[in-house]
């Protein structure tokens, strides 16, 4: 499909200001130009604050719970030391996708989609590695690479600019043509089988067709149609076992059959994960002083359960704090999605947002036990490689759309 350049039109709604300029922006824009340099000046400052906190956080976290009842140094230094440089990766990545005039992604569209199709597509060959009984990354040397993660970014400039071009008269068939660019990368990762960031896309998906002028009544069926298809999926061979007993525990919580059945062990997670949020109160523990953490108690904790040892460390008080920092994030991608001077780039970080949120209340409800458990981390503070770089990648394109509002 041929994607026309991004063009400026009435908002979708939402207060989302999209090509609106006001005279002030007008005369601006007159001063500023095209020069690139100007764009610089005009760089979320408060955003950018807001993500760096966040990092030094996680960089904390990741220490703390990667210590061990002995506090062994050497790993301690190998998680945090891959993880720093996992920053600094991205921090690179996410300056480079900002500098580009996010306008130029448009035309870059369909070749990012096809690069992660083909990603997709190797990592369920015996090119891909598996891990937990999921096949989703490429073993690089000591890093491992995952191309659902990088999806996420493809989906949302490709989906983004297709919008961009339907002008807020989204009937059924480019309803269709929008389901189809989501469901085909969508259907792959499901067959790794990766519930998580199928959530996400699904995230992505709605918030954009949502904002870009789709009709409720196809909305509400696409939810309904996706509720069918996650029973079935579920009744179905596609998942691991242990993906099946995680929604087990979530769906019967207080069911003391769970305890003694096939869940035990996601219910022990679960279970762990409460205790140590809950040892936290107010203040918390003190940092690198939480017992269930100390005594990795708690799966997976330094990765998808991170959340846990925010809680118990730092308390409310400091958990609080991090949502804070999130809700900040979101407020100012927000902001640049209703000052954006095209629909491309309200669309752009629409899907950014989406992502964000998603992934903030899926990680931190299921640690809670108010979402089922599944592999999704907890943005600029869990330890991963390419969730990481993805995260500062996308904060770049909101960067970029909002340093680039007048030019």
């Amino acid at each position: 499909m041929a994607i026309a350049p991004p063009t400026r039109r009435p908002s979708a709604g939402l207060g989302l200001g999209v090509g609106s300029t006001t005279p002030g922006r007008r005369s601006a824009a007159r001063r500023l130009g095209h020069d690139p340099a100007a764009a610089w000046c005009h760089v979320d400052v408060m955003l950018l604050g807001a993500v760096a906190a966040l990092a030094a956080v996680g960089a904390l976290m990741v220490y703390s719970a990667t210590r061990g009842p002995g506090g062994e140094e050497p790993l301690v230094i190998s998680f945090v030391t891959r993880q720093g440089g996992f920053v600094a990766l991205g921090v690179v990545v996410g300056a480079v996708v900002a500098g580009v005039d996010y306008r130029r992604f448009v035309e870059v569209a369909p070749l990012a989609y096809a690069a992660v199709l083909l990603g997709l597509f190797g990592v369920l060959s015996p090119l891909g590695s598996s891990k937990n009984g999921t096949q989703a990354w490429f073993q690089v040397g000591s890093f491992q690479l995952q191309p659902s993660e990088f999806t996420k970014l493809a989906l949302i400039i490709g989906l983004a600019a297709v919008l961009a071009q339907f002008r807020d008269e989204v009937d059924l068939r480019r309803f269709g043509t929008c389901l189809g660019l989501a469901v085909l990368p969508l259907g792959l990762i499901m067959l790794q089988p990766d519930l998580g960031t199928a959530f996400v896309l699904v995230a992505i998906t709605v918030g954009l067709l949502f904002v870009g002028g789709a009709r409720p009544r196809h909305l509400g069926a696409l939810l309904l149609g996706g509720a069918l298809v996650v029973a079935v999926v579920v009744n179905s061979s596609m998942l691991e076992e242990y993906q099946r007993d995680r929604l087990t525990v979530f769906l019967a919580q207080d069911d003391d059959a769970v305890a003694g059945g096939t869940s035990q062990g996601e219910a022990y997670n679960l279970e762990q994960s409460k205790i140590a949020i809950g040892a936290g109160g107010f203040f918390g523990q003190g940092l690198f002083e939480g017992s269930q953490t100390r005594l990795s108690n708690v799966p997976e904790q330094h990765t998808d359960f991170i959340f846990t040892a925010v809680g118990e460390e730092l308390g409310f008080a400091g958990a609080g704090t991090v949502l804070a920092l999130y809700a900040v994030i979101c407020w100012r991608i927000w902001r640049a999605a209703q000052l954006a001077r095209d629909s491309f780039g309200t669309l752009v970080c629409v899907g950014v947002l989406a992502m964000f949120l998603f992934q903030l209340f899926q990680n931190v409800g299921m640690t809670m036990g108010i979402m089922p458990i599944t592999g999704i981390p907890l943005p600029f503070v869990s330890y991963g490689g390419s969730s990481t770089i993805v995260a500062f990648a996308a904060i770049g394109l909101v960067v970029n759309v909002h340093a680039r509002r007048f030019s």
